[in-house]
């Protein structure tokens, strides 16, 4: 009996002679990078609990810069004596996403209840002002916490508007239809950094004056609306390649447009476009980073002002490297869980595993 793994390595990658040239180039080239990123990074490099000194004198990364600096690098402007507040609402955030991403909890009366007592408690602690917390504007908030506050505005905002949209562009109604269209090109059509100067200088001059705003949630309006808008083109795709049959069959039924969008169309239509969906809020993860232009303290502005220190700014690839770090793992970990739900979504609608 042949070696599985001798198989695949033939099958793959030495099936012809192109392709193990191809192999050994590769292998080489992944060779000489990794040995030299090895030494850099590890063999070479000064771990977190070291200092300016020891990073002078050595040849490889300085890591003990972000064991100086991950404080200013995670929480921005936020008072430093405060910070355990920010800290504390990360656990929140992390605690509800971990319990809205379980099976057992995929149902709106339980998601919505979920998280708005956990954006209340995490506006309480970062707010202040209650339970005796000292008062801490928005504006000095920054870092991760401001990062995940972003996202998950963008995220909690944007897809219902995005499913309304997609569905206003489909819809039978010439007005409702052209109003979508409208809607959807017109944010689609400028970019991100735009719509980010109307929020924060344009939009307060129509307002009354004695009328004013929260930036920072002008800013997760305006974030939100522009996600909606590219996911709603991505949930139509869904919508238009849902069999005609399936809604000839809830018409039989007798059932009204909302239960047979509801019901039928639309889970179907966002099992189909699972994958582009999960692309674009990985895309609005990243996209927080745009705050940098208004003056907000997410998580890589405030690694850009750190690195203004004359001792450390010579170290800021090492800094750079850990934010990559950061935005690589919440990517890969929403990448991962978008698979699992593909593969769930698959073994129950073919629990033969027949193809």
């Amino acid at each position: 009996m042949q070696n599985p793994v001798l198989f695949w390595l033939r099958r793959h990658l030495f099936s012809s002679i192109l392709q193990t040239v191809l192999t050994l180039l590769l292998l080489t080239v992944i060779l000489m990078v990794g040995t030299s990123l090895l030494r850099w990074g590890v063999i070479n490099a000064v771990g977190l609990s070291g200092n300016v000194e020891q990073c002078r004198a050595a040849t490889g990364a300085c890591w003990a810069v972000i064991g100086e600096k991950y404080r200013p690098i995670l929480f921005g402007l936020y008072p430093y004596d405060e910070q355990w507040r920010a800290a504390l609402a990360m656990l929140v955030w992390f605690i509800t996403v971990g319990v809205s991403l379980s099976p057992a909890c995929w149902h709106s009366r339980l998601l919505w209840p979920l998280w708005l007592i956990a954006l209340a408690t995490m506006s309480a602690l970062m707010s202040g002002g209650v339970f005796g917390l000292k008062p801490v504007p928005s504006a000095d908030w920054g870092g991760l916490p401001l990062t995940l506050l972003l996202f998950s505005g963008t995220v909690i905002i944007g897809m219902p508007v995005s499913v309304m949209l997609a569905l206003g562009r489909r819809s039978p109604l010439p007005f409702l239809r052209g109003l979508s269209v409208v809607f959807i090109e017109g944010l689609r059509g400028v970019p991100l950094i735009t719509i980010l100067f109307v929020a924060v200088n344009v939009f307060p001059l129509f307002l009354p004056a004695d009328m004013e705003v929260n930036k920072l949630l002008r800013i997760i309006i305006g974030i939100a609306l522009f996600f909606a808008c590219y996911q709603a083109e991505v949930i139509r795709g869904g919508l238009q390649s849902v069999p005609r049959g399936q809604y000839e069959a809830a018409a039989v039924l007798n059932l009204g447009y909302w239960h047979t969008t509801t019901k039928i169309i639309l889970p179907q239509a966002l099992r189909i476009c699972l994958p582009a969906v999960t692309n674009h809020i990985i895309a609005a993860m990243k996209n927080t980073s745009f705050v940098i232009i208004i003056g907000l303290f997410d998580v890589l502005t405030a690694t850009s002002a750190v690195m203004q220190d004359p001792q450390w700014r010579r170290y800021y690839i090492e800094s750079y490297v850990f934010i990559a770090s950061l935005y690589l793992l919440f990517g890969f970990l929403l990448s991962r869980y978008a698979m699992w739900v593909e593969g769930r979504i698959d073994a129950r609608r073919n629990p033969e595993g027949v193809s």
